[in-house]
């Protein structure tokens, strides 16, 4: 597959993205910690607060990389940012408007693919980016697709089963067209992107779902 930009224009999107949105990278961060606190929390209204949060980051996504930035040199960043839109709302359809996605802690083997997934989208993605040459503000922070898809199929893992198909579509399809980076252009901290769709399919009870329900 072929590529509508270079590798040098692909890392220099990075740049500008980071450099425009500074210091919003924090506030990214700091949600992605409070909903690791609030899915240990036990609070009954901490599973709609993440949904809301989960729904902040996508559209985020979809606004402020994918509409504003990815587009400058990929015309597919429009559709990217509308699926990602579409992501942001099923996290808002199912976890708030209908509360059929609840969060809770969980023990053995998926909760430590969960946890594990987390952590390394939060410390080991960022720490490998480093590792191969990827400096800040040219490198993939944390409220970019790769980075923040990875979080997302982790904490997904702390579902409580069924879970509704519907907010796994945009994440897992993310997955799979964000990790032609780690091979086309080097970004090998995407291999990540694979392992943590496989992951979240091979653990992750489903439920088939509607929309309209």
């Amino acid at each position: 597959m072929t590529l509508p930009f270079t590798p040098e224009q692909f890392f220099a999107a990075f740049a500008g993205y980071n450099k425009s949105v500074w210091p919003m990278q924090f506030v990214l961060n700091a949600i992605a910690i409070l909903i690791v606190v609030f899915l240990w929390s036990g609070r009954e209204w901490a599973s709609r607060q993440i949904s809301k949060f989960l729904a902040v980051l996508w559209a985020w996504m979809a606004i402020g990389y994918h509409f504003a930035v990815f587009s400058s040199i990929n015309p597919a960043a429009w559709l990217f940012g509308a699926v990602f839109l579409l992501g942001g709302f099923a996290f808002v359809w199912f976890g708030v408007m209908k509360e059929k996605l609840v969060f809770r802690p969980v023990a053995g083997a998926r909760g430590i693919a969960g946890g594990a997934l987390i952590v390394f989208a939060l410390v080991i993605y960022p720490a490998i980016g480093y590792a191969v040459g990827h400096r800040y503000p040219a490198a993939p922070t944390f409220g970019l697709p790769c980075p923040t898809t990875i979080f997302t199929l982790g904490l997904l893992l702390f579902a409580v089963p069924p879970v509704p198909r519907w907010v796994l579509v945009v994440p897992l399809l993310w997955a799979a067209v964000g990790s032609l980076a780690a091979f086309q252009l080097g970004v090998l901290e995407d291999l990540a992107l694979l392992a943590a769709g496989a992951i979240a399919v091979g653990f992750m009870p489903l439920k088939a779902d509607s929309i309209k329900n």
